[in-house]
Formats: C-alpha cells, sequence, structure tokens
C-alpha cells in the first residue's frame, strides 16, 4: 500500500527505505528515505477522524495565512501529489506526506526546564502568529474535544449507566472527585467571558509536536490534526499536564508524583513571552487554571471510562483507568497545593 501512495506523488518505486516511525498512537508514521531526501508519510486514523478532509482543509489554510503573513516562518507543510492533492486515499485509507526537517528530532519525556521553555515557546510562537486567521474559518475535526462540561455529563452518565461493581469500588475516590466540581463551573463562565478570546489553536500541546534542533532549541510545532478554534487554556493546560511531573500518568506509584516549580515557571515564561499582549489580563491570570482544567478533564476521562468498562482506553490490567484517574488527581490536587502555598 505505502507503495501505490508513494507512486501518487511520483517516487521511484525501486529506491526508497520505508522505516516505521515515530511513538504516536493515532495516526501510523513511517519515514521514507530516497536518495539525499527523506519524507514522512503518515495514515490517518479516520475511525478517530471522522472526516480526514477537514484535517487538510485546515492546514492548507493555516499554511496559505502563515506564507502570505509570515514567510520565514518553519511551517511543515504536506508535500503536493503529482495531481496538486494535499491527501490520498487508497483502499479506504487517508494518506500524506510531509518533508522530514534535516537536522530535526522529536522527544517523548520532558527532562529539564530549559526543553519545556522551548516548547512552550513554540506554542506560543505559533498561536500568536496566526491570531489575526479567524477562527471560525477551521473545520472541527474533533467535536467536543475540550469540552469540559460534557466530558463532566458523562461522568455522571456513568455513574447513573455504568458498571455498577466498579461504581462501588470508586465510590470514595468518586466522591473526592466531585469535590472539584468548581473547576467544571469556572469553565462555563470562561465560555461567556470576552476576556478569554477564542484562537486557532493547537489542541494537542504533547512535547513529541515539537521539532528540535541539534543543540535543543525548538524549531517549529506539527501534528496539527487537531488545529481548532479553541482557548489557550487547552494548549498551556495540556503542557502543564505533561510537562509538570517527572511521572507520567501511566505511575502506579503516586509518591513520584510531584508539581516541579522550575518546570512551570519555564512553560509559563516561554508561552508569555511569545504570545505578550495577544494574551488578556485575565487570561495572564488563568496559567494555573488552565492546568486544573486539563488534569481534571483527564481525571474525569480516564474515570468514565473505567466506569463504562474501558470501552475508550481499553486496559492493560484490571483498574487501568481506575489507576489513571487516581494518578491524575494526585497530580490536579499537587497543583493546586502548589499554587496555594505561592
Amino acid at each position: 500500500m505505502i507503495t501505490t501512495v508513494l507512486k501518487e506523488y511520483g517516487f521511484d518505486s525501486k529506491n526508497f527505505i520505508v522505516q516505521p516511525f515515530g511513538s504516536g498512537l493515532i495516526n501510523s508514521t513511517w519515514k521514507i528515505i530516497q536518495q539525499n531526501e527523506s519524507y514522512i508519510v503518515q495514515r490517518i486514523n479516520h475511525l478517530v477522524f471522522k472526516h480526514p478532509e477537514y484535517i487538510a482543509d485546515n492546514i492548507r489554510l493555516v499554511s496559505c495565512y502563515l506564507q502570505d503573513n509570515y514567510p520565514d516562518y518553519l511551517f511543515v507543510a504536506p508535500v503536493k501529489t503529482i495531481t496538486g492533492k494535499d491527501m490520498i486515499c487508497v483502499d479506504g485509507n487517508f494518506f500524506r506526506i510531509f518533508p522530514f526537517v534535516q537536522g530535526s528530532h522529536t522527544i517523548d519525556v520532558v527532562t529539564d526546564p530549559a526543553t519545556a521553555y522551548e516548547a512552550a515557546k513554540q506554542f506560543g510562537a505559533f498561536t500568536k502568529k496566526i491570531s489575526g486567521l479567524d477562527a471560525d474559518r477551521l473545520n472541527i475535526t474533533l467535536p467536543d474535544f475540550h469540552n469540559l462540561t460534557l466530558r463532566y455529563t458523562q461522568f455522571e452518565s456513568a455513574l447513573n449507566a455504568g458498571n455498577t461493581e466498579r461504581i462501588a469500588i470508586a465510590a470514595l475516590f468518586i466522591e473526592q472527585l466531585k469535590k472539584h466540581r468548581d473547576i467544571v463551573d469556572a469553565f462555563e463562565n470562561i465560555k461567556s467571558d470576552p476576556a478569554f478570546k477564542i484562537r486557532v489553536t493547537h489542541h494537542d500541546t504533547k512535547i513529541s509536536n515539537v521539532l528540535f534542533d541539534e543543540d535543543g532549541k525548538g524549531l517549529c510545532v506539527i501534528d496539527l490534526d487537531t488545529i481548532m478554534p479553541g482557548y489557550f487554556i487547552s494548549d498551556v493546560g495540556d503542557m502543564l499536564r505533561t510537562y509538570l511531573s517527572p511521572a507520567n500518568e501511566e505511575e502506579k506509584d503516586f509518591e513520584k508524583i510531584e508539581v516541579r516549580q522550575e518546570y512551570l515557571d519555564a512553560i509559563i515564561k516561554g508561552y508569555s513571552n511569545e504570545m505578550g499582549d495577544e494574551l488578556s489580563e485575565t487570561e495572564k491570570r488563568s496559567f494555573i487554571y488552565a492546568g486544573k482544567f486539563m488534569i481534571y478533564m483527564q481525571v474525569l476521562r480516564f474515570l468514565t471510562d473505567y466506569l463504562n468498562n474501558d470501552i475508550y482506553y481499553g486496559e492493560k490490567y484490571e483498574g487501568h483507568n481506575l489507576v489513571r484517574a487516581k494518578n491524575q488527581l494526585v497530580l490536579l490536587e499537587k497543583l493546586i497545593e502548589n499554587a496555594n502555598v505561592q
């Protein structure tokens, strides 16, 4: 199938090397090497992204805007097929090809504050540069992706219709989780507050979505499948959720979970320095809330899946999603505790 795809792009089918690439969980990715040039081939998971053409339209829109307004900005746009398409469909599967940025690399774990700063800087720079693009022109590639109110409603539905045995097992944890319902209330207020601007937002700011050079400096952001209208709390919150603690969401030993202040400071500094006055004063005071917003949403999603018999995330052992939920609640409460002592 890859050979068929490459022919659509004019590749010589006899002179390329195909290698699996990256650690992404949604799309399938390969690196293609042909002579002195390299490319990235991706198969879009159309079970997750119901309308792959929406992704192509969004990326094309952003690419054109940046080319017209910031031609020197490094933006990794898709390669065109022989017939000028951004994406092709082969046997019901959707594929696209990107140029591989020579001298670049990605990382999977944030191990120092400088890296957190560089990543936050790149996401801030990207958001600032496209701030003039009307967010309403973008397609919604994942409806309600970061809708905290909906996630809480789904959680309540699971309490009413979920696995009764699991609801009983998690009873004390459920009550503990409900005590943070104010985070949902705050999100409802944000949606009606003009101080929070709806912007073109990345929505998936994990560290592996930043390209770094050989000196560890950020080059640009990648993986724009989730680029949609949204609030800055989505991007900052996802960085805080995934960069702050040395222990990720799979860690069973909750003693290893912590909020590293120097990483928190680095994220805020890197993002704020690039965004500048693009952020309102109210938004500038909401960085900690951004972390609470994203972490709480992930707690709800893990626990809801556990109560619904692991139909979304699946499980690798009994109670896996309950452990993940408890892990994230520890992180949430440590972030709140950290903010209260500042």
